[in-house]
């Protein structure tokens, strides 16, 4: 598959709106998680729109809440919305409290279409595998980064996968489980 304008477009946007961005553990610009999310998927079928939305799975969530997903829609469209209020577990200023968010975004993820499925699947393998190399360079401090802590991370995780598993038999999901279960046995 060729990509088109769009995607470059896309990329452009995602590199705009979190350019301030960094990844917890490591500090690195939040766009290298963008691009690698955006390959997993697209080594993994992706379509452009899937893809698109890989690259700004995060946007609504993190830059701007409603006002991005009104830009999103109206230079990306209505199915890239779909895909990124999918992988949204909260647009609201402030964010309620994790576990709650957490807990309404896997509700959500039981019935959600495979394009979410697929976008799903592509961050939590990215943010697992970047956990690992996290806890190889810092430890066990490598869990004061977030809110559910090693417990609550791993909750989380175990979960995602055990949802999507329901849903697809794939080999993305085949090797996030193999990344949660390295998670879960350090």
């Amino acid at each position: 598959m060729k990509l088109s304008p769009r995607f470059s477009d896309a990329l452009v946007f995602a590199a705009e709106l979190h350019a301030d961005q960094q990844r917890k553990v490591t500090g690195t610009p939040y766009l290298a998680h963008l691009l690698r999310v955006a390959g997993i998927a697209l080594e993994h079928g992706a379509g452009e729109d899937q893809a698109i939305a890989a690259l700004l799975h995060d946007a609504v969530e993190d830059q701007g809440g409603p006002a991005v997903r009104d830009e999103l829609r109206r230079r990306f469209g209505e199915t890239v919305v779909a895909i990124v209020d999918g992988c949204t577990d909260s647009d609201r200023v402030p964010k309620p409290p994790w576990r709650l968010r957490k807990e309404a975004f896997l509700d959500r993820l039981r019935d959600a279409s495979a394009s979410i499925r697929l976008t799903v699947a592509a961050d939590k393998l990215d943010n697992v595998l970047s956990l690992l190399r996290g806890y190889r360079e810092h430890g066990e401090k490598v869990w004061d980064h977030f809110h559910g802590g090693r417990d609550g991370a791993l909750w989380y995780y175990r979960t995602v996968v055990g949802i999507l598993k329901r849903h697809d038999a794939t080999p993305l999901v085949e090797e996030l489980d193999r990344a949660v279960t390295q998670l879960e046995n350090l």
